[in-house]
Formats: C-alpha cells, structure tokens, sequence
C-alpha cells in the first residue's frame, strides 16, 4: 500500500462515520426541540371506567416482584375494576408463596427458553374465559405506580382514542454512577423518542414498562411475536395496522436501573441487538410506507436505522482523540459535532437529574461507553440468537 492509498482509506473511513453519525446527530436534534414542547397538558377525567388486567411478567426477580405488587394493589382506582396477574417464571418457592397470599393471580410456568413475549402469551391464555377485560397493562418486575396510575391510565385512555399507550418511565434509583447515567438516558429517550414525537402527530416509541393496550387488539396479536425483541416487534404491528401510540408525560413508572456497569453493557447489547433484529425483519416495508405515505411507519424504521447513542458517543470520543494524532484538521469536524451533541443532550436531559451526583457520572460516562463498544460483537451472536428462537418457536 502507497502513501496516496494510505490517506484515501483515512479519508474514507473519517468521513464514512462522519455521516452515519451526522444523520443521527440531525435526526436526535430534531426531535429534541420538538420535545421542549408540552403534550397532553390537561387530561380530562373520563366519563367511563375501563376495566384493567395487570399484566406482571417476573424472571428470577425475587428481590423485586413484591415492590411491583404491592404498588399496584395500593390504587385508588375501584378494586373491583382491576385485575393482577403475576407470571412468576424461575422464581424461589419463597416467593411464589409470598405472591400466592396476596390477591392477585399466579401463573408459574417454566420455560425452557424464557422470554417476556412467553410470560405473556402464556398469561393471555390461562385468563378466566368469563372475565371481561377492556385494558392491559403491562408492568416490569421492579416497576412501582403511584396510587392514581389506574385511575390516569383510564382517563388517558379515554382522550388518546387509540388503543396503544406509553407513560412515563424514569428511575427509582440514581445511587450509582451506572444508575445515574441510565437514568439521564431514559430521560433523553423520553424527550426525543416520545414526547418529541407525538408533539408533531408520530407515535412514541414503546417503552419496556408502563404499556396500556386494548385488551382485545393484545389479546389477538401476542401470538405473534416470536422473538426477544419484544417491544420492537409491538412497534411493528402496530405500524403496520396503523395504530397509533400515544404518549403521557404525567403518567409516572418508576423503574430499578441497571447498577453495574456489566449488567448495564450487557442490557445496551439485547437493546442494540432488538434494533438489528428490528431493522433486518422490516426495512422491507420501506418502499411501501414511503409509497403509501404513512409518516409514523416511516419515522419508526428510519428510527432503527439509526445508530445506537451509546455507541454514536463511542465513536464520537475516539474519533475526537485519535484524528489529531493521524491529522489535526480532520479532528476539528468531531470536536465540533460532540460538543453539538453533547448541548443537544443537555437541552433533553430535565433539571432534576443535574443534581450532587452529575459530575461523577458525567466523568464515568466516556469510560462506560467506550466499553459498550467492545461489546458490539455480541449484537450479531444475539442476532443469531433471535432467529434460533423463532426456529424453535
């Protein structure tokens, strides 16, 4: 290889992820400003009660399972209106008993290959066939609600008019720098994703917890999916069926966030590998949805398209630190883009997580990010995982 060959890959290479993180760079900022903007601002109380089933799936989440429980149990909403299902799937005995004393329904399988796709197929076909449901909601083990979260759900899903609600998920913990990181990126996600997004008529991005759907539409269309990635093949029916979903900025879940750096690389990978998996069973649909004009359907693959953000910053970090040493002015482009970026997050992130713990964080970050990188190899082996599932399924 000559010195001209050398320099034409350097060039190739630099401006190459220089424009896959671009677009993504334009793509967050754009809905960034839009989620500045208020949604939903009054609710108004509905005129009907709807009659819920609470949805639990529990995997080896003994520590938590009762947490979630027990918030749920504490609404104000009618009791007589609402219905608890715990799936308690490789759970200690212990907590099977302690689950079975309170008023709720337990379901104990023991899959083989457990999947929260399983959990709930599983619940949606061991339901009395006399009880009539209107609204399913599915909650995470570690996941608590406030008192009225039933009683909002109700009169959210009165004025949405739709059969597919998001609420708002932040965490319940910021003790360590990995929580308080994980926290400031479910924020973002919130503001960019959702709130962002439904303030100029696009669906929110389904969340893992704090789901509400119409319980008939759920009930026909669980079955379907067959892999891992289960919020993202949720996304997809729904697109395809034209259903929008909805976002509350006011409706709370409190979810436990990761501690541990491993365990939050590890959740990063299944997160990344769901958006692979996403992207290579539907991009497909593109010419059709372009064709067709359906914006939201657009949006939302267009949406996995994009690059992880967890691995955008990677790139943004290296890419700001090695170019200097290669050549000074290439570096110039990347100092300006992740200074951008990093005002885009800010202007996303609200004020309360700023708090004594930000800076420690805000040090820690490039360092767990740059390790997210090193386990981008396991997307693919995931990927390969996903497709061994549906062929057993």
């Amino acid at each position: 290889m000559d010195y001209t060959d050398f320099w034409r890959i350097i060039y190739i290479i630099d401006w190459g992820l220089f424009a896959i993180v671009a677009f993504t760079v334009l793509y967050i900022t754009i809905f960034t400003i839009t989620g500045l903007f208020s949604s939903h601002p009054n609710i108004p109380k509905a005129n009907h009660q709807n009659r819920f089933i609470v949805l639990i799936p529990a995997y080896r989440a003994d520590r938590t399972i009762m947490d979630t429980v027990m918030s749920v149990l504490g609404q104000t909403y009618p009791q007589r209106l609402f219905d608890i299902t715990v799936i308690s799937d490789h759970q200690d005995e212990m907590t099977n008993f302690r689950l079975a004393q309170s008023p709720i329904t337990l379901l104990t399988p023991n899959f083989e290959n457990s999947t929260k796709a399983r959990s709930l197929q599983f619940a949606i076909k061991n339901l009395p066939q006399f009880k009539i449901y209107d609204v399913v909601v599915i909650l995470d083990a570690g996941t608590i609600v406030d008192q009225d979260f039933l009683l909002q759900m109700n009169d959210a899903y009165q004025v949405s008019g739709t059969k597919a609600i998001q609420a708002h998920r932040l965490s319940r913990n910021r003790d360590t720098a990995i929580a308080h990181m994980d926290a400031v990126f479910e924020e973002i996600n919130n503001t960019i994703f959702r709130r962002g997004h439904i303030t100029i008529g696009l669906s929110s991005a389904l969340s893992g917890s704090g789901n509400a759907y119409d319980f008939k539409w759920f009930k026909e269309n669980i079955d379907k999916i067959t892999s891992t990635a289960f919020d993202k093949e949720l996304e997809a029916l729904l697109m395809r069926q034209h259903i929008f979903i909805d976002y509350f900025d006011d409706i709370l879940v409190y979810d436990e966030k990761m501690r541990e750096s491993k365990d939050f690389n590890e959740q990063r990978t299944r997160w990344a590998s769901s958006q692979l998996y996403a992207v290579l069973r539907n991009l497909h649909h593109l010419p059709g949805a372009i064709f067709n004009r359906y914006y939201a359907w657009i949006d939302k693959l267009i949406q996995w398209l994009l690059i992880p953000r967890t691995i955008m910053m990677s790139i943004l970090a290296f890419m700001s630190v090695v170019m200097p040493l290669i050549y000074f002015t290439l570096a110039i482009k990347w100092w300006v883009m992740f200074a951008f970026v990093m005002f885009i997050f800010a202007l996303a992130t609200p004020d309360y997580l700023v708090d004594k713990n930000w800076n420690h964080s805000f040090a820690k970050a490039p360092f767990i990010m740059l390790s997210s990188v090193f386990n981008s190899a396991k997307i693919f082996k995931s990927d390969k995982h996903f497709v061994n599932k549906d062929q057993k399924k």
